[in-house]
């Protein structure tokens, strides 16, 4: 199963094209997890869909939990192995599983004790939708540990080089959703037909599924795992590391949710449909940013072991390389959803009177979509280089000026419009402003290294 990309010798294209293609391939089978189950939900009508929308926020928000510890350990793993220094990197592996463990469990209590007032915060208007959204909370927040720890394993494996374990272990996951969410949704012969309920329950299976995988794949392995001891406790010199690294990022996503979240309410306020609407489109304009987060895992990989390696150029080319690379997808993504929202919406919901409120989403988002996927995959690169907070911080003011923003040109003759236009002029901000401070950066780093050179 484990196939280890060298990614400090060879042409620097192929090393980064066999690395990321599979982590992007898996990026992209993890959209599918949310895509299956809306076009099912979907069939159902815009209420199951804005339920999920609704209690699916709260899943986001877990994700700033999971990057704490995949981001942390993804790039203290990569620095060590680049380093000849194995035994480090399975300290590091291990505290960051277990800070991840720790956290999901905590997140979960919260889900699970505050469900009511968490989903009463969206102001949802119909009663059935509530009742809905509060199932699924509940429902996932159960499997909750699966989620986070999974994503956890995913990173910490991609720094090792091997993405093709990720992928494998992902597919195993999705085909397990795909077979279970009809059967749990709308219960045909034996089944029980438990709705949103079924959707839940499908995710949470499946993800499980990706763990036990992992598992099997961690006791088997000989080149990181085996210096992973679960037993032992927790260092504080490891985890400050894991911290120091993946904090911004952490915070940077929880936020983000937060702010969506925000955005979600005022959403509301022109009802449900358009709360559906939000929900379907992002899981549609996903294609761009999951492939994009996906390439970014393999760049901060990759920069990571060579910049832990001291080679300076060879991480500066990986970036520029996978930067041009994902120029392109994100041109494409942008041109699909523009000229081809309609055909694409009416998948997921066919109710002409929502169609119109969806085509208005792609479309605007369709002018952010390169942009934002030079933001991800610059975020990445600097990751690699273990530079996480001046990036965090830009992106951050960024995001949170989504509010004022909307709410301004929703007042405008723009109304629903507007919230979506905050949303893509950020993102666009947000591209321009990282690449900007990465050349800087990079200038910086190049003019240093060349200074100590002489001085030697």
């Amino acid at each position: 199963m484990a196939k280890h990309v060298n990614l400090l010798e060879g042409r620097i294209f192929s090393s980064l094209t066999r690395l990321a293609l599979p982590i992007m391939a898996t990026a992209l089978i993890n959209m599918a997890y949310n895509m299956v189950d809306m076009l099912w939900i979907g069939r159902a009508g815009a209420g199951p869909v804005a339920a999920v929308g609704a209690a699916g926020m709260y899943m986001w928000l877990s994700q700033g939990i999971a990057t704490l510890g995949r981001m942390g350990g993804q790039v203290k793993v990569a620095h060590s192995l680049g380093a000849d220094a194995p035994e480090e990197a399975g300290r590091y592996a291990q505290n960051a599983i277990q800070l991840g463990l720790l956290l999901s469990s905590l997140y979960a209590l919260i889900m699970l004790v505050f469900n009511g007032p968490l989903i009463g915060f969206f102001k949802l208007n119909d009663p059935s939708v509530v009742r809905d959204a509060r199932i699924y909370l509940a429902i996932v927040s159960l499997g909750m540990v699966f989620s986070v720890v999974m994503l956890v394993f995913t990173g910490i494996i991609t720094a090792t080089g091997n993405s093709k374990t990720p992928f494998v272990a992902t597919v195993a996951g999705l085909l397990l959703n795909i077979v279970l969410d009809p059967l749990l949704i709308f219960g045909p012969g034996p089944f029980p037909a438990l709705g949103v309920a079924g959707a839940a329950l499908a995710t949470v299976l499946s993800q499980a599924l990706v763990v036990v995988l992992f598992v099997i794949y961690a006791r088997q392995d000989t080149h990181l795992f085996c210096h992973v001891h679960m037993r032992r406790r927790p260092e504080g010199r490891y985890l400050r590391e894991i911290v120091r690294i993946g904090l911004p990022t952490a915070l940077q996503s929880m936020l983000f949710t937060s702010v969506s979240m925000v955005i979600a309410r005022l959403i509301a306020g022109w009802g449900d449909a358009a709360v559906a609407v939000q929900k379907v489109g992002s899981q549609i304009e996903s294609i761009a940013w999951m492939t994009a987060d996906g390439f970014a895992a393999a760049v901060s990989s990759f920069v990571g072991q060579n910049y832990g390696a001291g080679d300076l150029q060879r991480a500066k080319k990986g970036y520029w390389i996978s930067l041009a690379t994902i120029v392109g997808w994100g041109i494409f993504c942008s041109l699909l959803l523009i000229f081809c929202a309609a055909p694409i919406f009416r998948i997921f919901i066919p109710d002409e009177q929502v169609v119109p409120l969806g085509v208005d989403y792609l479309v605007i988002l369709g002018f952010s979509q390169m942009p934002m996927c030079v933001d991800i995959v610059t975020a990445g690169g600097f990751a690699g280089f273990g530079r996480t907070l001046p990036p965090s911080v830009a992106t951050t003011l960024l995001v949170v000026s989504r509010i004022p923003l909307a709410m301004v040109l929703c007042r405008t003759s723009l109304g629903l419009n507007g919230i979506w236009w905050s949303i893509s002029i950020t993102s666009i901000l947000r591209g321009i402003v990282l690449s900007t401070m990465m050349v800087l950066f990079l200038r910086r780093m190049t003019k240093r290294n060349n200074l100590a050179s002489t001085g030697s």
